[in-house]
């Protein structure tokens, strides 16, 4: 019988090798040497890669026998992962690889600012001995913030709790008991920003978070702040820092992330009180061995047949084949009920009716918690850390099963119960031989609306004329909107409309309609399909 093969595009060490086994034929290919990767991946099952090769839709293209691309790290920027889903081929990575290397980093950062370490050694090297120029300050007794309380941000609490400091955090997704649990304080980002003398971000890059820290927050900032970020370039307004730096607003920062990357003709980088690394979080020998081995487990996973954890944009796994079409509605409402509920959850709750209650069902659970945190964390989320993540903030997680579905042949549903007792649902079902997704409730009020990439819901008093009012101001932002429904539960009572949008729409534009038509609840939510 004829081994799969298995096509190693990058330097991989021998442990790598190692984890796949005896069971596959093992190519090496030069993935730079783009005539010869294409001709190799012609008979390709799997190929592993790190970062320098381009797995794209052309590559994906020639490989007929394809079926998992493995990342050895945790970045995907190289594969083009919305090719490879059409072509049916499962992508996956290794995403706690470098957390601990990405953590000591952080930590790294915070001790090159404290005691000027990088300019101290220039100096020295120089033929300088400038002692009093490099004075600096001590971490006892200091108040350290931590922006984003994920896997890495709490593997930075706890290493950084032995130095007799202060901490304290801002994740508006943890709960205060799990905060107490790391030894950290829950506080608002204007407190965190007030309060620390060093701060270190640990939070991944959305829309919400890009551009989170600059000039209203380092107008809060002590003098003596000194703040790194290791995370992803941009949540630190590059221009604001620039000049909160230049102008001794705050005393200096350490960046391993750039918007631009490599850093073109950034002004930052003439700064003396800045320490600056070239994306080094997950360069570690450690880091690069553990993703190693990690993908090369999934690989053989994926080439078995059996549910693969790191899959970023496919279940893996023995599933049956009536189960399998509901995975990706569950990550998608997943994602719309992190934007109804706001993400703040103390429990999350996924119900199975119909026909496919007597199957294994419980993929659907870990594609719900998968989609819910997709937008929430650092790490890439996955089956396997979704369940994690989920616990470690302390959100208890239930899977309920119902042979019995009145409406449709199978519905899903997936609810949040928030701090103070309220909670968020979604409904849907997968529908027709084309496995059309349909949200078929929100909140108690039944829909039917085709999943899409940007929703915006209002919940408000029925009357007339509310929809002229918001499709006046969404014509007015250049907003179109491609479909609309509208439900209520009693006349006169609370209505829902439930919109589909073909872009997202402004904070600004919402407020306006909001106080408008004096909704009770306005929100915008975007799927990543």
């Amino acid at each position: 019988m004829t081994k799969p093969i298995v096509l190693i595009a990058e330097e991989l060490s021998p442990a790598t090798v190692a984890a796949l086994g005896p069971d596959f034929e093992v190519v090496n290919v030069d993935g730079t040497d783009r005539p010869a990767l294409l001709g190799a991946l012609a008979t390709a099952d799997a190929i592993l890669v790190r970062s320098a090769t381009q797995v794209d839709a052309e590559a994906i293209a020639a490989a007929p026998k394809l079926k998992v691309v493995a990342r050895a790290g945790v970045g995907l920027d190289n594969v083009d992962i919305k090719a490879a889903t059409n072509a049916g081929v499962m992508v996956v990575n290794a995403p706690t690889s470098n957390v601990i290397s990405a953590a000591e980093l952080a930590i790294g950062q915070l001790f090159a600012l404290a005691r000027h370490i990088p300019d101290a050694n220039a100096s020295l090297k120089a033929g300088e001995w400038k002692r009093s120029k490099f004075t600096g300050v001590e971490f006892y007794e200091k108040t350290i913030g931590i922006v984003g309380l994920g896997r890495i941000g709490t593997l930075v609490a706890q290493r950084l709790a032995g130095f007799g400091v202060n901490l304290i955090g801002y994740d508006p997704y943890v709960t205060p008991a799990r905060a107490e649990q790391i030894g950290v304080t829950l506080a608002t980002l204007e407190e965190v920003m007030a309060k620390s003398d060093f701060i270190t971000i640990h939070i991944p890059k959305t829309p919400e978070t890009t551009g989170l820290i600059g000039a209203e927050q380092f107008k809060l900032a002590k003098p003596n702040l000194r703040i790194v970020n290791c995370s992803r370039g941009g949540i630190i307004d590059e221009p604001a820092l620039y000049e909160a730096l230049k102008s001794g607003q705050i005393a200096g920062a350490g960046l391993d992330v750039f918007v631009q990357e490599p850093p073109k003709d950034n002004p930052l980088l003439t700064l003396p009180n800045i320490v600056v690394t070239p994306h080094l979080g997950a360069s570690t020998d450690e880091a690069q061995e553990k993703a190693g081995i990690s993908v090369a487990k999934s690989v053989r996973l994926a080439l078995a047949g059996d549910l693969v954890p790191d899959a970023v944009n496919v279940a893996g796994g023995n599933i049956d084949s009536s189960v399998k079409p509901g995975i990706a509605l569950m990550e998608n409402m997943g994602q719309i009920l992190f934007g109804l509920s706001g993400g703040n959850a103390v429990a999350i709750e996924v119900e199975v009716r119909g026909e496919i209650a007597a199957h294994d069902v419980s993929v659907l659970k870990l594609a719900g918690l998968k989609g819910f945190f997709q937008n929430a964390v650092t790490e890439q989320v996955s089956y396997v850390n979704a369940p994690l993540m989920a616990e470690q903030r302390g959100i208890d997680v239930k899977l309920t099963v119902d042979g019995h579905s009145e409406e449709y042949r199978n519905v899903t549903t997936i609810k949040a119960t928030l701090a103070d007792g309220t909670t968020s649902s979604v409904s849907g079902t997968v529908i027709g031989p084309k496995l059309l997704q349909k949200i078929v409730n929100i909140n108690g009020y039944d829909v039917e609306v085709a999943m899409a990439e940007h929703f915006v819901t209002m919940v408000y008093t029925d009357r007339p004329g509310i929809v002229a009012v918001y499709g006046k101001a969404f014509a007015e932002a250049g907003i179109n909107i491609a479909a609309m429904q509208i439900a209520r539960q009693q006349k006169g009572g609370k209505a829902l409309s439930v919109i589909t949008v073909d872009s997202p729409v402004e904070a600004a534009v919402l407020e306006g309609v909001r106080v408008a038509i004096e909704a009770e609840s306005m929100k915008s939510i975007d799927v990543n399909l």
